[in-house]
């Protein structure tokens, strides 16, 4: 059978993946080795999540703030365990401007006194903000949130999956103790959670990370890790309890109730534009994106059929009555988003064109639905041949419920990655070596107890990383056992797998 998309998932999944992001018109690669140019329909589908999540983010008391893109080199040597993880990724200025030289060339002038880092994230500023705004505790908890960009120098790039540049959101908070930091940094994980299952329909593992693959100078690092359509995990998040790290060496202190100082103890946490990334691996398919309504920028698209340059008055007329009908209706408690596609372009070209974004249903209204006042409409999770004759108003009836049937089917089958048996328990090291020794291997539960060695062994030979200690209520194992590796020591479940 044609498919839009060449190759297919099964015969080059890498490849698909960026064919996907070209036929769906998400982005394209700039000038700048590693960053992207994100296209409009891409970065519509980033302003539908970036709106929906500030909204989840303030709903919890978090207020916004923007910070400077630059940073002074002396402020991010403050705290070295975090400098040491980010330090081959910074991006450098040295230079406040350009002259030409003797060959009329560009070159850099002015070198500055100190030089200034891109910021690769922000804990280093918002900690300086958070040391000017707090003093006392009856300033805590101070909770904040910034949407920006950020940059990392990375070698091997991906669009939307790993990229130099990329936007993100990133939360900041300060507490007065420990306890209070901690579950804050849970609380919003679980607001990860629910984005991702609610908006995205993408089901996650939730854990804590290994000691290895924790943010730099925190203490216990959160993740939410989804199951990518290729068995490859992908980490969707992080939640970040730092402990007092950040407030000792950014003099985060602030007068308890007994007039004594104290350090603050802080949270971060962030998503990026991978989820988009994530989003293509975890729904397209051989035809391209599929969008889940929630952030689909339309999620219905009506198409006028018609011979000549321009439809006829009365189609057009009825096209745009059915938009306006559809528009009144709700999808969950918003109105729903409509386009009548009247580019001048031939019906197959518009028709492939909103199958390849993915947009929820497609209306197709010709002479016939005119004299018959009714539409052709299909749905994006069915085969693109499957049509359904729908009357006006058995139309308006049902497209509220058409648009949880696309959310509920994608979120099933994205969740059959996750049911029993899909990741197995492994229980030696010999059943380790026949698993990963498979093409595209599951994920995997081991029971791990840190240990560099073996680690970096793991990833060697097989190509995989612990990607977390999955919350209790995920898999039906006990929590801790006999490491796998090490039978003197108590090993705790962990997901362990390939991943991007």
């Amino acid at each position: 059978m044609q498919t839009a998309i060449t190759p297919t998932r099964k015969d080059n999944y890498p490849q698909w993946y960026q064919e996907v992001i070209i036929a769906a018109d998400l982005a394209q690669l700039s000038p700048v080795r590693g960053c992207m140019i994100i296209n409009p329909w891409g970065y519509a589908i980033w302003e539908k999540i970036q709106r929906n999540l500030d909204d989840e983010i303030k709903a919890r008391d978090h207020e916004n703030i923007y910070c400077p893109l630059l940073m002074p080199l002396s402020h991010i040597e403050r705290e070295s365990e975090h400098i040491d993880g980010f330090a081959k990724e910074c991006a450098v200025v040295t230079h406040s401007k350009l002259k030409k030289n003797d060959d009329g060339n560009l070159v850099p002038a002015s070198p500055l006194e100190e030089p200034l880092i891109i910021r690769p994230t922000s804990e280093m500023i918002i900690g300086d903000v958070f040391a000017q705004r707090i003093q006392s505790h009856r300033d805590l908890p101070v909770l904040l949130n910034q949407w920006a960009n950020i940059m990392r120098w990375e070698m091997r790039t991906r669009m939307f999956l790993r990229t130099s540049e990329f936007l993100w959101q990133e939360g900041h908070t300060a507490h007065a103790n420990a306890n209070e930091a901690q579950q804050h940094s849970q609380e919003m994980l679980q607001c990860y959670y629910t984005f991702c299952k609610d908006y995205l329909a993408i089901p996650v593992v939730t854990g804590e990370k290994s000691k290895n693959e924790k943010f730099p100078g925190a203490e216990i690092t959160y993740t939410i890790e989804a199951i990518m359509q290729d068995k490859k995990a992908l980490q969707m998040g992080t939640s970040h309890y730092l402990g007092q790290t950040f407030s000792k060496s950014c003099q985060i202190q602030f007068q308890d109730a007994n007039k004594k100082l104290q350090y603050a103890y802080t949270t971060s946490w962030g998503v990026t534009t991978r989820l988009i990334g994530g989003l293509i691996m975890t729904h397209a398919d051989d035809d391209g994106l599929i969008c889940p309504p929630n952030i689909a920028p339309y999620q219905v698209v009506i198409i006028p059929i018609y011979k000549k340059d321009q439809p006829s008055d009365q189609l057009l007329s009825y096209c745009k009555k059915i938009q306006k009908s559809v528009q009144s209706k709700s999808f969950k408690h918003a109105k729903i988003r409509v386009k009548v596609d009247m580019k001048n372009k031939k019906h197959g070209e518009k028709k492939w064109s909103w199958v390849k974004k993915g947009v929820p249903i497609r209306i197709e209204v010709g002479q016939k639905e005119l004299e018959n006042q009714s539409v052709c409409l299909s749905l994006r999770i069915e085969d693109t041949r499957t049509k359904h004759q729908l009357s006006e108003a058995e139309l308006l009836n049902e497209v509220e419920s058409l648009l949880n049937k696309t959310h509920d089917e994608l979120y099933q089958r994205a969740s059959a990655r996750l049911e029993d048996g899909a990741c197995p328990l492994l229980e030696s090291s010999e059943a380790v070596r026949e698993h990963f020794c498979t093409e595209n291997p599951s994920p995997a539960l081991i029971y791990w107890c840190d240990n560099d060695k073996i680690e970096q062994q793991l990833q060697d030979d097989y190509k995989v990383s612990i990607r977390c200690y999955p919350d209790a209520h995920i898999f039906p194992h006990p929590t801790e056992s006999k490491s796998l590796f090490d039978g003197q020591k108590k090993g705790r479940l962990a997901l362990i797998a390939k991943a991007y």
